[in-house]
């Protein structure tokens, strides 16, 4: 499968629709390369201005963990972008992130709380915990191989996200090894990569460190990073939509 290629790229939507200022953190966000990824189910569901919905699956990076509020999350933020960029398209992105849990926890959870909702596309963040826990990245792999096998048997696109830069998951041994594994994962099958090492490296590369974007506990996200997450997913998932129909044509469907 081809791997998601990063590459700056204008988009068909309005810039402003995707900053929104109002919903942000205070400081806006470092710039950072589009990551593409190829999404047939979700580019067919918005061509046809069907009902969009998005499952965001994963551990607490998903829950929200050190978020000021539920609003704050990144599941929660890019649902309102893409409302603002999809106008008059019934969407809704669904927040199934539980703290603490690694693969085989959300393989127990993986009918009812994700396959239950007919999702579009599953957005799986995984691999943190198993670093912090230690997991072999072959036993990793192979977990995270059969839940992706299942959602897409269901027909939704598939968007594995690897672990943030964080002081506690650079400092504990074997990160890059479950990085790999997610990363050759998206290799050999249809599922795609975002990768937020790649982002938060373009970050750096920008003059964000890391640590601005990471709270005090130095493993989650702050607001602002939860936010320019959100941000880089919504452009990254609106270049695989394609051309957005207008809100008239959405309305006659």
């Amino acid at each position: 499968m081809r791997r998601l290629a990063t590459m700056f790229s204008p988009l068909v939507v309005p810039l402003a629709a995707l900053l929104l200022p109002t919903l942000a953190a205070a400081q806006p966000c470092p710039p950072a390369p589009l990551q593409r990824a190829s999404l047939p189910a979700t580019r067919v569901t918005v061509a046809h201005g069907a009902p969009l919905t998005i499952v965001a699956f994963g551990s607490s990076s998903t829950e929200g963990a050190a978020a000021s509020g539920s609003e704050a999350t990144y599941p929660a933020q890019l649902e309102a972008r893409l409302r603002a960029a999809l106008p008059g398209l019934p969407l809704v992105v669904l927040n199934r992130g539980k703290g603490g849990q690694e693969v085989p926890e959300m393989l127990a959870r993986l009918e009812a709380d994700v396959l239950a909702e007919h999702p579009t596309m599953v957005i799986w963040q995984a691999g943190a915990n198993a670093v912090l826990q230690g997991m072999p990245a072959e036993e990793f792999r192979a977990a995270l191989a059969g839940g992706v096998a299942r959602i897409q048997a269901a027909g939704a696109d598939v968007l594995l996200m690897d672990s943030q830069r964080a002081p506690r998951i650079l400092q504990s041994p074997g990160f890059e090894r479950l990085d790999a594994a997610i990363d050759g994962l998206a290799e050999a099958t249809s599922a795609e990569l975002f990768s937020r090492a790649a982002l938060m490296r373009a970050w750096e590369a920008a003059g964000t460190p890391s640590a601005e974007m990471i709270s005090p506990d130095g493993l989650h996200h702050n607001d602002r990073g939860y936010a320019c997450v959100a941000a880089a997913l919504a452009r990254t998932i609106l270049a695989a939509a394609g051309p957005v129909p207008a809100p008239a044509q959405v309305a006659k469907r």
